[in-house]
């Protein structure tokens, strides 16, 4: 039997409502880090990184691993 490693990459130049509409799983990692996920959600994921002093590539492996999670 052999087991699929799925790897999942965001692009994280999409904005954050972009994000969690795709990939409903992100919501919990934007709320952690009190990034809004509605109405200034119109920003991308990496400036939305920036605004609340994380770094960008953090907050996105974060994000993937959330992703890659929930898909099982």
């Amino acid at each position: 039997m052999t087991t699929a490693n799925t790897t999942i990459q965001l692009d994280c130049a999409l904005s954050v409502n972009d994000t969690v509409e795709r990939y409903p799983a992100t919501s919990a990692i934007f709320d952690a880090y009190g990034i809004d996920t509605c109405c200034g959600g119109g920003i991308s994921v990496e400036e939305a990184a920036k605004g609340a002093s994380v770094d960008p590539r953090q907050l996105c492996a974060e994000l993937e691993e959330a992703v890659r999670i929930a898909a099982g």
